[in-house]
């Protein structure tokens, strides 16, 4: 089953346009950056995992605008503290650890009625691309029905989805981001999946 948290290539659809065209978007080097992680390896790393946290970020706020602002903040923050991480396993972890502590910070000053609103917005672009009304429909209501259960998981359960599903993460990284075992990553996510599934199949709200 394909869980609707947000797929690559739609998150990555939705910031294609707004995306930097080139790595020198993070802000200029700031004096206490540590040199073990050169401009030109950020760049690199820059364009690489790009396209990666802006799907977990916006999976998770589902707003663009919202979504390439913590994007920024996140690359900043990595260039400002810089890294002596040489292993790009252990940048990505560390990476998607500061994106989300972003999220995290976000969404504590957010109030429920906009947390609401992005829900609903989420749900309405998810079924902006099907050319069949009919056909439409009838996905809207199974993704409404789905992303209400997806709401119901633990919000530990929601981030690990969201970063197996959205950042495409190995279960390895996720455990690292997560600060836990990869056993925990693995069992977390089969019992999640089997919630969703028994959920779908009752087909109750």
């Amino acid at each position: 089953m394909n869980l609707p948290l947000i797929s690559r290539s739609s998150a990555v659809a939705a910031e294609r346009k707004e995306e930097p065209a080139a790595p020198a978007a993070p802000v200029a080097p700031v004096a206490n950056a540590a040199p073990s992680l050169s401009l030109t390896d950020f760049s690199a790393r820059y364009r690489h995992f790009y396209p990666k946290v802006f799907a977990y970020v916006y999976g998770r706020v589902q707003d663009k605008e919202v979504s390439l602002d913590i994007v920024s903040e996140v690359f900043e923050k990595a260039l400002a503290k810089g890294s002596s991480l040489r292993s790009d396993g252990a940048f990505e972890a560390w990476l998607f650890t500061i994106a989300r502590n972003a999220v995290a910070s976000h969404w504590r000053k957010e109030k429920p009625a906009a947390k609401a609103l992005h829900s609903v917005a989420w749900e309405w672009e998810l079924t902006q691309h099907h050319r069949d009304p009919e056909q439409t429909l009838l996905e809207r209501e199974q993704m409404a029905i789905l992303v209400y259960h997806v709401h119901q998981l633990s919000q530990r359960e929601q981030e690990i989805l969201s970063l197996k599903f959205d950042a495409e993460l190995s279960n390895q990284h996720i455990a690292r981001v997560m600060g836990t075992s990869e056993v925990n990553v693995r069992v977390t996510l089969y019992r999640a999946l089997h919630k969703l599934r028994d959920r779908m199949k009752g087909g109750s709200q």
